[in-house]
């Protein structure tokens, strides 16, 4: 169990505190395409202000590789924050994060003001964890607080390194939610606990089924990676994505479900096409009975009302992957099945970030889940079972 110390366990008032958020928002031509990013991070901002903390706020954007690129500059969400916020939210340009803009800044701060230092991969030393930046962030405040989940599976200096130099690190509310759920809920699950994995690859999410069959009552597999399962069970697949190297592997796993007494579906039925496009002929076959120049892109009929089914019964749904090409409408209903089952229960469910986010979110289902992951890379990572370097580095209560 995880137990970390969250900003409602600590009271900033008239200190400094650095709050790592995840500000990491597409921009086109110097414009902010999707606020999403900055909405969530609001709470745990207001909170603070409401503490009367003096607020520094540090974020990446896109992968500048350590030198100033002005199109990566986060200038653009310090305006768009002042706006949410209702207050202004005071930019400090530096190329070198902390500079003279910063540190002047800083010392004119009141309690209840924000201020946001400039992209922090503009210093090489970001993703290094070089030990001199660590100090330099760390040189503006008492206190830190980590809300950037997406960032939490690497060890950076504005995440992790800083952490040494400061007394206090916390969470904030974002972090609070995935350690709650991703953490927490996985490990101590309400059950029946059923975890849906989709997505591509087997070789991507082997330690994930390792991990989650020791834990799972029901492992349902979808997307291309239940090819090389029908391929392991001596079905034909067409030119289905298929990862030939890891039947063998496909077949322990079904070994281990059977010992551990664990339930695991694979698909029935395919939706197969003669070409990968939304215009390809389509038609519904059996799973390893797809002919030759065809290829699987959804799972079937069948397969999407067992799932559905499946998921009815469970307490608690874990998701990542979707179930075939969603992007194609005629290859989203095997993930829109899902999608919906989970929206109709009562269940906890759980959406481990990246491309099932993305879909659940683009289908409309999104406000129907218990908690969707901010972090792709960082999710998986949390449901491999890995511990987080950005979750290990705060304080335990």
């Amino acid at each position: 169990m995880l137990n970390k110390k969250s900003v409602d366990d600590i009271n900033v008032k008239g200190l400094k505190v650095l709050v790592r958020c995840d500000f990491n928002v597409p921009m086109v031509d110097g414009k902010i395409t999707d606020e999403n990013r900055l909405v969530a991070a609001l709470p745990t901002i207001k909170k603070l202000i409401a503490d009367g903390g003096k607020v520094i706020l540090c974020s990446h954007m896109g992968k500048p590789k350590g030198e100033p690129k002005p199109e990566l500059s986060l200038a653009p969400v310090a305006a768009r924050l002042s706006e949410l916020l209702g207050q202004e939210v005071k930019f400090a340009a530096d190329a070198t994060v902390v500079g003279e803009n910063a540190k002047a800044a800083v010392a004119a701060m009141n309690d209840g003001e924000v201020v946001l230092l400039e992209n922090t991969r503009y210093r090489a030393e970001e993703t290094k964890n070089g030990e001199a930046f660590s100090k330099e962030l760390a040189s503006l405040c008492d206190v830190f607080v980590n809300d950037a989940f997406g960032t939490a599976h690497r060890a950076h200096c504005s995440n992790v390194g800083v952490t040494e130099y400061v007394d206090t690190a916390a969470v904030g509310y974002l972090m609070q939610k995935e350690i709650d759920f991703l953490g927490n809920a996985v490990n101590n699950p309400e059950r029946p606990f059923v975890a849906i994995l989709g997505g591509s690859k087997v070789s991507s999410k082997i330690s994930v089924i390792e991990n989650l069959l020791d834990k799972v009552d029901t492992l349902i597999i979808g997307g291309g990676m239940a090819y090389t399962f029908a391929k392991a069970l001596g079905g034909n697949v067409g030119k289905s994505l298929l990862e030939e190297d890891y039947c063998e592997y496909a077949l322990n796993m079904l070994k281990k479900a059977e010992e551990k007494g664990v339930k695991l579906l694979l698909p029935l039925d395919n939706v197969i096409a003669d070409d990968f496009s939304n215009d390809a002929n389509t038609q519904v076959v059996a799973t390893g009975q797809i002919p030759e120049g065809w290829e699987g892109l959804d799972i079937g009929p069948k397969t999407a009302a067992l799932y559905a089914e499946t998921v009815k019964t469970a307490k608690t749904v874990v998701w990542n992957g979707p179930m075939g090409c969603f992007e194609m409408p005629n290859f989203a209903a095997g993930t829109e099945a899902v999608a919906k089952a989970l929206a109709d229960t009562d269940a906890v469910t759980i959406i481990g970030g990246g491309d099932s986010a993305a879909a659940v979110n683009q289908l409309g289902y999104g406000d129907k889940m218990t908690h969707i992951s901010t972090g792709g890379g960082a999710s998986l990572e949390f449901l491999e079972g890995k511990e987080l370097p950005g979750v290990a580095a705060a304080n335990d209560k």
